[in-house]
């Protein structure tokens, strides 16, 4: 009786490749966002077309009253800021004499936490960016439904990348270790 599987078409090697195969094609394109926002997070600190370099203020002790603070910055037109809800937040920055008022159309004022005087008003797309990098850009499923499923298959990319690897390498080891 000839064996089920006489030319090992159903072997371990062939199912892995055919499964890398098709995993690489179904995460090819929210791979490719992620990569690509993340090495522009990484460098968020360093290309100001990210995040805007943040300025020093005159004096580290803040003693500028946030109503105070809110009036500069809806002298600012490109802020779009009438109230306190076109802000989405402020990051204090005693250290470096500075409040970092984040608008909600992506403008982002700093300003001197003393002087109220305006230190730089510049696009912020570092935010955009996290959001396209975890999915939540395209919708809120899309974090669970197409980029947490596209995790899963890179990492069993990288297992039956590694594994794929590694079996030529095992495979002479065995025959070295026969003659």
């Amino acid at each position: 009786m000839a064996p089920d599987n006489p030319k090992g078409r159903n072997s371990l090697p062939r199912h892995a490749r055919q499964w890398h195969r098709w995993a690489a094609i179904a995460v090819a394109l929210p791979f490719l966002v992620v990569i690509v926002t993340g090495l522009l997070l990484q460098l968020k600190k360093d290309v100001a077309w990210v995040q805007p370099p943040t300025q020093l203020g005159a004096e580290e002790t803040p003693t500028l009253p946030y109503d105070q603070l809110l009036e500069v910055v809806r002298g600012i037109p490109e802020a779009e800021v009438t109230s306190w809800e076109q802000v989405d937040r402020l990051d204090v920055r005693p250290g470096k004499g500075m409040v970092k008022v984040r608008c909600v159309n992506g403008i982002e004022v700093q300003v001197d936490n003393h002087s109220g005087e305006v230190l730089q008003v510049a696009v912020r797309r570092s935010d955009w960016l996290e959001s396209l990098h975890d999915g939540s850009w395209f919708h809120d499923r899309a974090k669970l439904w197409i980029f947490l499923p596209a995790g899963v298959l890179v990492l069993g990319l990288w297992l039956t990348g590694v594994y794929l690897w590694w079996l030529p390498i095992g495979v002479r080891r065995r025959k070295r270790k026969g003659s």
